[in-house]
Order: C-alpha cells, then structure tokens, then sequence
C-alpha cells in the first residue's frame, strides 16, 4: 500500500511512518500541501492523510483542489489527521470531501481502524483508485 501523509511536523510524520512500517506500508511525507499536491500529480495513491493546519495552504482547502481533479486521482481516499477539536471539524472535513478524521496523537489501532474503514468503503462504492 503507497500512503502519502501531507503534515508540517517532522516528528507526526516519524510516528505514522513507523506504525504504517509495521503493517508494510510505503509511504511518502509532503511538508505542505503545495508539495502534497505535486506528488498527487506526479503518482497514484492508495490512501492520502492530510494535517489541517499547516503553512501556506491549509488541509481543508487542499482536499478541495484534490476533490476538484477530473482524474481518478481526485478521488483517493483522503483521512485528515489534526489535533484540533473544533466541534464542527469533521463536518467540515467530510464536506470538504475527507471520508474520515482521525485525532492526535494517532494511535496505531485508530489509523488503522480508520483505513480500514476508507478502503472497505473505497471497494464497496468504486472510488478506490486500483
């Protein structure tokens, strides 16, 4: 599986990538969404996970220019990843076009629970890119 993280923090990026590491996941870190964004251009994903509040372009605003693609690549399945608890978050994140949110810290049955839930949800409606 070829998971892309899109977040600013080196060390949120070091924790994910170990507990994907277990499960035999690759993935590949975007320090921002711009950088997010070119490496959506540029490979296919099987599941991207995105921060909310990073410098520059913000999560909720790069879901929206990937949800914008005519390609196959504007429907990856997109978790968001943030520590903020506003109450209206993840309404916001899922009209945006996320298929799920997860809280940090991350915990490794969480991000797993939560891909497992965008990918059988992925395979069920067709939107999962193969």
């Amino acid at each position: 599986m070829n998971v892309l993280f899109i977040e600013d923090d080196r060390m949120n990026r070091r924790v994910v990538r170990d507990m994907l590491d277990v499960a035999g996941a690759t993935m590949a870190e975007a320090e921002d969404a711009e950088q997010g964004l070119a490496m959506i251009d540029d490979r296919v994903w099987d599941i991207v996970l995105i921060d909310l509040r990073m410098p520059g372009m913000d999560g909720v605003t790069a879901i929206e220019h990937i949800r914008a693609r005519g390609d196959d690549r504007g429907r990856v399945p997109i978790i968001v990843v943030t520590a903020d608890a506003a109450l209206d978050l993840r309404e916001r994140c899922l009209a945006a076009g996320a298929d799920d949110v997860i809280f940090k810290p991350v915990a490794m049955d969480q991000l797993f629970e939560a891909m497992g839930r965008v990918l059988a949800k992925g395979a069920e409606g067709g939107g999962l890119i193969a």
